[in-house]
This record gives C-alpha cells, sequence and structure tokens, in this order.
C-alpha cells in the first residue's frame, strides 16, 4: 500500500512544476519572481517556490497547506517558510505583496462560507495592492466527464521514485449541484490498487465567483480563459484570475 508519504512523492511525479514545459506554471513564475514577499495558499509539496529560491528569489517565501505529508516534502527546502493550515487560516496583517492559489486548489473550497473565509484571510495577508492569483476550472467546459477510466488521456502511466511502475486514473462518483466528488485509483503494473484518494471539487461561474470577490473586498483586474491569456468563453476550460486588494 502507499503511505502518505508515498503519495506526497507521487503528487510531484503527477504534476511536476516547470515554467519551460507547463503553461500554467510559466503563467505564475514570473508573477512570483516580481513579488518581494509570497504566499502560496495550498502549496502542496512546495514545488514552485522552491523553484522561485533555486532561481534567485531573494524575498519572503511562505507556503501554507492542511497536508502534512506534502509539507515534510517542502520542508526538505529549508530557506522558505512553511506552515500548517488552511487558506481561512492565512496570516492577516502579514503585508504579502501576491498571494497565489495554484493547481486548481481554490475549488476545494466546497461551501460558501468556506469561500468567505478563505477570501476574507487572504485579503487580510496582503497590503493594500497586493494581488491574489488563482484559477478555477470552467463549469461549462465540463471537465468531470472526461475524468474516467474510459478516456485513455485520463489515465497515467508513470514509474515511482523506488522504480515500480503504476498506473493512477479518476472516477467520478457523483455530481451535486456545483460540487463533483470524485476518486483517483493508483494501481501497479498487475492492477492491484495500492492507494484510493478522494476527493471534492466546487465548479463555481465567472458570475458567482465575482461576487465573492468583491464581497471579500478585491477588485479583478484581468481575467482569461486559458493559459495562453485568451478571454474567458462560455466553454473554456479555466477561469484565470488576477484580482487586487485596493
Amino acid at each position: 500500500m502507499y503511505a502518505d508519504s508515498d503519495v506526497a512523492a507521487l503528487y510531484d511525479l503527477l504534476n511536476p512544476w516547470d515554467p519551460g514545459l507547463n503553461a500554467c506554471d510559466r503563467f505564475y513564475h514570473p508573477l512570483v519572481m516580481g513579488a518581494d514577499a509570497v504566499l502560496d495558499v495550498g502549496c502542496g509539496t512546495g514545488a514552485m517556490l522552491t523553484l522561485a529560491r533555486e532561481r534567485g528569489h531573494r524575498g519572503r517565501l511562505v507556503g501554507l497547506d492542511p497536508d502534512r505529508a506534502a509539507l515534510e516534502r517542502a520542508r526538505r527546502r529549508g530557506d522558505v517558510a512553511w506552515v500548517e493550515g488552511r487558506a481561512a487560516d492565512a496570516p492577516r496583517g502579514a503585508g504579502f505583496g501576491l498571494a497565489t492559489m495554484t493547481g486548481h486548489a481554490f475549488q476545494t473550497l466546497l461551501t460558501d462560507d468556506e469561500v468567505r473565509a478563505s477570501l476574507a484571510a487572504i485579503h487580510g495577508a496582503l497590503r493594500p495592492g497586493g494581488v491574489f492569483a488563482f484559477e478555477t476550472r470552467h463549469p461549462g467546459a465540463r471537465a468531470w466527464e472526461r475524468w474516467t477510466p474510459a478516456n485513455p488521456d485520463d489515465v497515467t502511466e508513470l514509474v515511482d521514485d523506488a522504480g515500480r511502475a503504476l498506473r493512477y486514473w479518476h472516477d467520478v462518483d457523483s455530481v451535486a449541484g456545483d460540487v463533483v466528488t470524485l476518486r483517483g485509483t493508483l494501481a501497479d503494473a498487475e492492477g492491484r490498487v495500492l492507494r484510493v484518494l478522494g476527493e471534492s471539487l466546487r465548479f463555481l461561474g465567472v458570475a458567482r465567483l465575482d461576487g465573492f470577490l468583491a464581497g471579500a473586498g478585491f477588485v479583478v483586474e484581468e481575467r482569461y480563459g486559458d493559459w495562453d491569456r485568451t478571454a474567458v468563453g462560455v466553454t473554456g476550460p479555466e477561469i484565470i484570475t488576477v484580482a487586487r486588494r485596493p
């Protein structure tokens, strides 16, 4: 079976942070490098901030995440501050110039109260003029309909750090309103299941999203429908937002 530490390592294999290869990473990297103080909310294993430090960022870098195993992996880098907590625990009055939520982490905020509390905390962690950049999948694209082992693009074959050949895929268990509940299954080459990872994701449309942002005191400055900075459409894959605290 896969332990929590194995799952944290697996995340890095499934989601390597590389601005040279991945358009989403290429979007965030210059924002991080151009900010003197950065809070990465939902930092996971810390790949984004680790790379920023490796490439010469000399300012304050703080990663915040509730997953202890992921943070233990992140803490291999000792010159970044790694803090256990949720988005709503973002430190008010901290004076960050930039806050981020990458990897669609915003979609793990499932209730209105959780969204409001998280945005209020992030707003409070930024100094006046500070920026909050994040993305969420556009509900019109209905991405969950492609999260199935019947879709070859959703099945990932990989080899882990121990040399084990693995296969990873998704199954959707339910769609209730704007919340999708799914499972990620990890199996070995013989098909034996090693770990099942469950999660729920919320798909907010532009109008609802902007209502929450305005309620928290943010002003939307940039909005894109994909990583090439095209406009948000009806069925485009993403809602990418750069909002500012006035």
